[in-house]
C-alpha cells in the first residue's frame, strides 16, 4: 500500500511541473489578431528576436516579441493591437524604415491543451423486448416481440487544414547584406564634418580602400577568416579616429557606443576632436599643377578649412611641410607678379631645381595665399622635405599620396 501511494505521488508532482511549464510558455503564445511583424525567427532562436526587439525599441518604435504555436515561430511585431485596415496603413508607414515588413494573421487561439480524442460510443445490442399481455384463463398465446434494430453511428466530418506557408526566417544582419553610414561630426557642437574614411585590413596591415563619409555605403570584405575591419577617420583639422567593426558579426558590435542598427542599415559615428599642439593633419585636397607650385582651382575647398581653423584659433601657430613624390631635379614654375594662386599666367616664371626647392615652394604658396586672407606673418612657417618622407612606394597605385602639404601645430 505505500509503494502505490509513493507513485501516486510521484505521477501528481509529475502533472503539476508539466502544467507549469505549460503555462510558462503560454504567457509569451500570440492570441488570435493581426499583427505587423518585421522579423520570424526559428523556435530555437528566441535570443534574436529579444536581441532585434530591444534594439528597435531603442531607436524608438515600440515592439513586443510572441510565438505563434501554429506555425511555430518566433515573431518580433508593433506592440498595438490593430484592425487589418490599420495594419496595412501602419506596415506601409514604416517601410521606408524597414524593408521586411508584413501583416500576419493569427488565426486561433491556443489553450495549451493537446487535441482532445472524440469521445467512443457505445455498442449496443439489439434490445428485445417482451410485451406483457394478460392472462386469459388457461390460453397460452404466443409472445409478442419488437425488434429494435442498432443505430448506425453517424459519420464524424473533419475539416482539413492545409499547412500554412511558413514565415520568412530573419536573416542576421551583416555587412554582406546591410549597408553603413560613416558619420563624422564634431565632438564638441555635433557639427557634421566632410572628411574621407580609410578602410584598412588589420590582419594583412593592409589599405583595402578609401570611402566618403556621411553617405549610405557598402563596405568591401577583407576576406579573412575573422571578417574584422579598422574604419580610420581622415579629415583635415581633425584627430584620427580608428573604429574596428566586424564584416561577419556586426550584430554582436552593436554593444559597442558607436555602433547602431537603425532599420536596415549600420551608423557608424565617428566623434572627432580638432587637432592640437604636434599634431599633423595632411591638406589631401590642395592640389598643384605639374611640376609647378601654383594650386589648381579645386583646392579652395579644403585650404577654407585651413583658414577656417587659424581664424577661430587665434593663438594658433603651424608650419606647412611640402612633401613630393621621389627626389631628382627638374622643371620648376612660379608663381608671376600677378600672385594669381590658382591658374597658369602669361607672367609664370619658369625654372628649374631640386625636389626639395619644389616642395618647399608650394608650401610657400600656400604661406603667401593665408598671408593674403589676412593670417598674420609670424603665425606661419613653411619648410620642403622633397621625397625624404614618402608615405606610399613612389611606383604604387597611390604614389600620388605622396604629393602634399601637412600642417604641424606648433602653437595652439
Amino acid at each position: 500500500m505505500a509503494k502505490s501511494n509513493f507513485f501516486n505521488f510521484l505521477i501528481v508532482g509529475a502533472l503539476f511541473f508539466s502544467v507549469k511549464t505549460e503555462a510558462q510558455q503560454s504567457s509569451q503564445i500570440l492570441p488570435k489578431g493581426f499583427y505587423v511583424v518585421v522579423a520570424a525567427f526559428s523556435p530555437n532562436h528566441e535570443e534574436y528576436a529579444i536581441r532585434l526587439s530591444s534594439g528597435l525599441n531603442k531607436d524608438g518604435m515600440h515592439t513586443k516579441y510572441g510565438f505563434e504555436h501554429t506555425r511555430k515561430y518566433w515573431y518580433v511585431y508593433l506592440d498595438e493591437r490593430l484592425s487589418l485596415a490599420e495594419c496595412r496603413s501602419e506596415a506601409e508607414k514604416i517601410r521606408g524604415k524597414i524593408s521586411d515588413v508584413w501583416v500576419h494573421l493569427v488565426s486561433k487561439n491556443y489553450d495549451g491543451q493537446a487535441i482532445a480524442k472524440a469521445p467512443e460510443k457505445e455498442n449496443k445490442s439489439p434490445v428485445i423486448e417482451k410485451e406483457e399481455t394478460p392472462d386469459k384463463g388457461n390460453e397460452a398465446k404466443p409472445a409478442m416481440v419488437e425488434i429494435v434494430e442498432e443505430k448506425k453511428p453517424e459519420p464524424v466530418v473533419t475539416e482539413v487544414v492545409e499547412n500554412p506557408t511558413p514565415a520568412p526566417v530573419y536573416e542576421p544582419q551583416n555587412l554582406n547584406n546591410t549597408q553603413v553610414f560613416l558619420s563624422l561630426y564634431n565632438m564638441t557642437n555635433n557639427e557634421v564634418i566632410d572628411g574621407e574614411v580609410e578602410v584598412v585590413d588589420p590582419e594583412k596591415s593592409k589599405l583595402i580602400s578609401r570611402v566618403k563619409g556621411n553617405q549610405y555605403l557598402t563596405l568591401p570584405n577583407p576576406g579573412s577568416p575573422t571578417g574584422k575591419l579598422l574604419l580610420v577617420s581622415n579629415t583635415f583639422g581633425y584627430r584620427k579616429e580608428q573604429l574596428e567593426v566586424n564584416y561577419k558579426n556586426t550584430e554582436g558590435d552593436t554593444l559597442k557606443p558607436y555602433v547602431t542598427l537603425v532599420g536596415n542599415f549600420y551608423m557608424i559615428n565617428f566623434g572627432l576632436s580638432k587637432i592640437r599642439k604636434g599634431d599633423i593633419s595632411t591638406l589631401y585636397n590642395v592640389y598643384f599643377f605639374n611640376d609647378a607650385a601654383i594650386m589648381l582651382p579645386d583646392s579652395k575647398y579644403q585650404l577654407n578649412s585651413l583658414l577656417k581653423m587659424l581664424n577661430e584659433n587665434p593663438k594658433m601657430k603651424v608650419t606647412l611641410h611640402g612633401h613630393t613624390n621621389g627626389g631628382g631635379r627638374g622643371k620648376i614654375v612660379y608663381m608671376g607678379k600677378s600672385k594669381d594662386f590658382f591658374s597658369m599666367n602669361k607672367d609664370v616664371d619658369n625654372g628649374s631645381g631640386s625636389a626639395k626647392e619644389l616642395s618647399e615652394a608650394r608650401a610657400e604658396c600656400i604661406r603667401q595665399w593665408l598671408i593674403a586672407q589676412g593670417i598674420a606673418e609670424d603665425r606661419l612657417k613653411s619648410k620642403g622635405w622633397g621625397g625624404n618622407r614618402m608615405i606610399y612606394d613612389k611606383n604604387s597605385a597611390y604614389a600620388r599620396k605622396n604629393i602634399r602639404v601637412d600642417v604641424e601645430v606648433d602653437e595652439d
